[in-house]
């Protein structure tokens, strides 16, 4: 388990169309992570997609090469650290909702057709601040197997410092640290301002939950449920 403690110092692009945030980045480390701040002026629906770990065309109809991680995306309600866990998703937990289509597939070692991209929507959501938080599929989020989690709750980190993504233990391949999420609000307008990795503080041993899995395991792992609207 650990907490986050410093700055990212992330490259972003930021692409804003109708109703839609597209974002694109890298990190340099499994344990880096992006959060963006989502303003909803209106209540409605927001929907989380990404596209690096199987490629595809973003809603800036960009056309995005496969071959980056697989990654973990969730929401919060507020800002800051005690902004609270709403749902989040990754293809190592148990709720995982795979985003392919739009998002490509992927062959691991010998297994094809392999979704590590996420597709995450919230119905109903009231106007005000949010928080989108994008990171490597395998650092946890500890909010995640909390009944009230927040994002100062820091992380577990299941990666072991790689990027990586196996389909079983003879199966795997190596990731870069690309990443691209496309954030949808049709009923609302967004302003979207990214902020910097927050600060956590000590969370709880999760480091049981996932152990029995290998390395970025396209399989379900996860013991317990997050919360969800």
């Amino acid at each position: 388990m650990k907490a986050l403690a410093t700055v990212s110092a992330l490259l972003a692009v930021t692409t804003l169309g109708a109703g839609t945030v597209s974002e694109t980045g890298a990190f340099s480390t499994p344990e880096d992570t992006f959060l963006i701040t989502l303003n909803l002026a209106t209540g409605g629906n927001v929907t989380l997609q990404t596209y690096g770990f199987g490629g595809g065309t973003n809603a800036a109809g960009a056309v995005i090469p496969s071959g980056g991680f697989d990654p973990f995306v969730g929401l919060f309600s507020g800002t800051g650290p005690t902004a609270l866990f709403l749902n989040g998703d990754s293809d190592v937990l148990s709720n995982f909702t795979p985003g392919c289509p739009p998002a490509g597939t992927m062959t691991v070692g010998s297994v094809a057709g392999q979704c590590g991209d996420v597709n995450l929507p919230f119905t109903g959501l009231s106007a005000g601040t949010y928080t989108v938080l994008l990171t490597d599929g395998a650092n946890v989020p500890n909010a995640v197997f909390e009944t009230s989690g927040v994002l100062g709750d820091g992380f577990t980190d299941f990666s072991g410092g790689v990027f990586q993504t196996c389909a079983d233990l003879n199966d795997c391949k190596s990731d870069t640290g690309k990443w691209v999420l496309d954030i949808t609000a049709p009923n609302g307008s967004i302003a979207a301002t990214p902020e910097p990795r927050v600060i956590g503080v000590a969370g709880i041993a999760f480091a049981l939950i996932l152990l029995a899995r290998c390395p970025k395991a396209l399989i379900s792992t996860k013991q317990e449920t997050p919360n969800s609207l």
